[in-house]
């Protein structure tokens, strides 16, 4: 579903991808992990678009389509979501309209009709009743005065009202205790575990993965990915660190 191939990336003259390649093929969960100052917060932004990061080399296919090339609301419309580390507080807009606007203005770029009112409460109900989610919290004004624990139930009821086909995840599990982090691991599993869906988790840490098992780890260091394996590589990191391959 996505392939990235020698992507170069830089934020005010600085490259912080300096050759990345990464394929996630459709159905699955990649994880990456690294420390502080690797590339994974701006592996993120590039991907979803966020402006200030220029790419210089390289590739993006995503399902079918050359990622790059959109706008991040086409990018959006075709289904990739983007979980930030810090959702943004947006005061004077319920959660209800900021979602039903941002469902509709998708639904519409793909051809297909906007719900109604009623149509659209049903689901974001839904939504927050699977998340454990005070329906109270759905008329409150976007994450304002939220908990860092309720942020990310917000975000994983966006998640779920919006439907995408993958997911880029950063640092979801930031900040949570342990009842917030299972409460977002079996959203991501609920939302996202599924034949024709794929997730790139983002994260510093092994815990996350105890709740979304991943089908591949990948370690990136200094803008590249330096080593791939399967779920075990997360547990070896956690016991021993990234040592050399943070050098």
């Amino acid at each position: 579903m996505l392939k990235i191939e020698n992507l170069h990336a830089e934020i005010d003259g600085k490259e912080i991808l300096k050759g990345l390649s990464l394929e996630v093929a459709t159905g699955e969960v990649h994880a990456i992990m690294g420390p502080n100052g690797a590339g994974k917060s701006t592996l993120g932004y590039v991907l979803g678009g966020r402006s200030g990061y220029e790419v210089t080399q390289g590739s993006v296919t995503f399902d079918g389509q050359d990622l790059l090339d959109l706008a991040p609301y086409e990018r959006a419309a075709a289904g990739l979501f983007l979980g930030f580390q810090y959702p943004v507080e947006i005061p004077g807009i319920s959660n209800v309209q900021f979602l039903r606007e941002a469902l509709n203005s998708q639904r519409r770029a793909r051809g297909e009709e906007a719900l109604s009112g009623a149509e659209f409460l049903k689901l974001a109900r839904a939504q927050a009743d699977a998340l454990g989610m005070n329906q109270d919290m759905l008329k409150r004004p976007v994450n304002v005065g939220f908990s860092g624990g309720e942020k990310k139930r917000n975000e994983m009821v966006q998640m779920g009202i919006l439907a995408p086909k993958f997911a880029i995840l950063d640092e979801t599990d930031s900040g949570l205790d342990i009842d917030a982090l299972r409460a977002v691991g079996d959203g991501i599993n609920r939302i996202m575990r599924a034949p024709d869906k794929s997730v790139l988790l983002i994260t510093h840490y092994q815990r996350l993965l105890d709740y979304v098992k991943p089908d591949k780890v990948h370690v990136l260091a200094d803008g590249r990915i330096v080593r791939s394996g399967g779920p075990e590589l997360a547990q070896e990191l956690e016991r021993e660190g990234y040592g050399e391959m943070a050098a």
